[in-house]
């Protein structure tokens, strides 16, 4: 599936997935500093360049106000999904500024209702978002899963996992998602009604990030 990685401004260590020919680069604001210091060429920047400090040297730049509704990120993703993509890599977007952070978890939370998925891979774990849905998980998968409901998430259901839950409800105000483990087992992680926002140690591996993505 064609993927379209979103960069930030915070360090990047590594891509997790090589870009592919299909895939599309958006840099949003000073992740286009983050993409030359990985020796990747956006196809696209954005943002309103307060923190890159200047306007960049690239021949396909989308500017914007700095008093605007979104953030650099959230304009970055309005342009890839504009573009058709339904997969999304947030790389460099996590830790940092604490509300940028938490700005990220509301935007993969509305991609997941949309029926789109993005990952955001950084602090030594990939966090996603599930709504109204299931996703299975390889056995390979190593580490902590924590799971936390964004706003209300009812039948939740995780199966394969050293704590399991069946048909359970969770809130937003009771950690109770936090901190299970993979088993060796393939595992399965379903909401009826709701949305799940998720997060795996990175030691969960290569194959569970194509899962995410699949």
């Amino acid at each position: 599936m064609k993927i379209c990685y979103i960069v930030g401004g915070m360090p990047v260590a590594l891509l997790y997935r090589p870009v592919q020919p299909a895939d599309f680069v958006i840099a949003a604001d000073s992740g286009f500093d983050t993409c030359r210091r990985m020796g990747v060429e956006p196809d696209l920047v954005v943002g309103d360049f307060d923190s890159l400090g200047r306007m960049p040297e690239h021949g396909n730049v989308l500017r914007f106000p700095v008093e605007k509704d979104t953030t650099d990120v959230g304009l970055a993703l309005r342009a890839g999904i504009e573009r058709g993509f339904e997969r999304f890599i947030l790389l460099g977007c996590a830790g940092g500024r604490p509300d940028h952070t938490a700005a990220n978890y509301a935007l993969l939370t509305g991609l997941a209702r949309k029926g789109m998925r993005g990952v955001m891979p950084g602090d030594g774990f990939f966090v996603t978002a599930l709504a109204d849905g299931a996703l299975e998980l390889p056995a390979s998968c190593r580490g902590l899963l924590s799971v936390f409901a964004m706003g209300h998430a009812d039948g939740v259901t995780l199966e394969g996992l050293k704590y399991p839950l069946k048909d359970a409800k969770l809130t937003d105000d009771v950690p109770l998602g936090i901190s299970n483990q993979f088993t060796g087992a393939r595992s399965r992680i379903s909401v009826q009604d709701g949305t799940l926002l998720l997060m795996l140690e990175e030691q969960a591996g290569q194959d569970a990030l194509e899962q995410l993505l699949a």
